[in-house]
């Protein structure tokens, strides 16, 4: 009766929101939101000025009407086959955590998710580039900030940024480290109370998020990237990751406590930044300079 009630309850979840589904919904739409609640009203007014104008992108099936739907475009838009397909290695960095952190090899023609940040904001900050482009780069940055600030995409041990470790999340069986990291754990982490935009940031000082704002996409990457070696990994194998052979193993009821406001911090972190990246380029007209990682 125990493993009935088990395989109906992970039944039901799987159906409630998948792994794809929720970190789209509890992660990149709250960092989104995080930066839109924190920006200068005179940014937010030229997000929305732009955003009014999404039609100009001709996506009509993904849409950008609200920094949420923006958020989650440049995942939306992967079914478009050679349209977009380009874009698919910019979401991620996989960089090794079992070797000292070294962004180039894994960002090599600026196909990765920091050298995308930056190539976005700047293309966002161009107030003579058409408006189409630069609604693009803002959907592309809105989304782009996020999958830096979740960990699977900044480091990894050559498994795909965790889609080739197995695991176990409660009775849910059949996932992996990503998916885990993706979407059960962010949605867990985000809708826990004090949860939604203003319940994450509850908690931190003025200070404390103004110091998040600091750094660059280098010092970003560098820092999710620990996390993922730090907890991801090693909260999930019990041991050093980078000598572990361990088979299926389960993250546990004590090790997703842990996670849960390390995952939160990072979307703090992420949504303060994106704000940074958002004031900068739409007041000041100010990006980040070109560089080859």
């Amino acid at each position: 009766m125990i493993r009935f009630l088990a395989a109906m309850v992970a039944a039901a979840t799987m159906f409630i929101a998948s792994p794809a589904a929720a970190y789209w919904e509890y992660g990149h739409g709250l960092i989104a939101r995080i930066a839109m609640n924190e920006v200068q009203p005179e940014t937010r007014a030229a997000i929305r000025a732009l955003l009014a104008q999404g039609d100009l992108i001709e996506t009509p099936e993904c849409s950008v009407a609200t920094v949420e739907d923006a958020s989650i475009w440049a995942d939306c838009i992967k079914p478009m086959g050679d349209r977009y397909a380009y874009a698919f290695p910019w979401h991620y960095q996989n960089v090794n955590i079992c070797k000292p952190f070294d962004l180039g090899p894994a960002c090599e023609g600026g196909n990765c998710v920091a050298a995308q940040v930056e190539r976005n904001a700047r293309l966002l900050a161009d107030a003579s580039l058409p408006t189409s482009v630069r609604v693009e780069a803002l959907a592309f940055l809105l989304h782009f900030v996020g999958d830096l600030h979740q960990p699977m995409h900044a480091g990894d041990m050559a498994d795909r940024g965790g889609n080739g470790v197995a695991a176990l999340y409660g009775v849910i069986d059949e996932t992996n480290l990503h998916a885990i990291w993706d979407g059960y754990l962010a949605e867990r982490a985000f809708t826990t109370p004090p949860g939604g935009p203003d319940g994450v940031v509850t908690g931190y000082s003025r200070s404390q998020l103004d110091e998040f704002k600091q750094g660059d996409v280098v010092d970003w990457s560098r820092e999710m990237w620990g996390v993922s070696k730090d907890y991801a990994y090693p909260l999930l194998l019990d041991t050093d990751p980078c000598d572990a052979e361990v088979e299926r193993p389960v993250l546990s009821a004590s090790d997703i406590e842990t996670l849960v406001p390390v995952m939160r911090d990072s979307a703090v972190k992420g949504g303060m930044r994106l704000a940074r990246l958002l004031d900068d380029a739409l007041i000041e007209g100010k990006a980040p300079r070109f560089r080859r990682f």
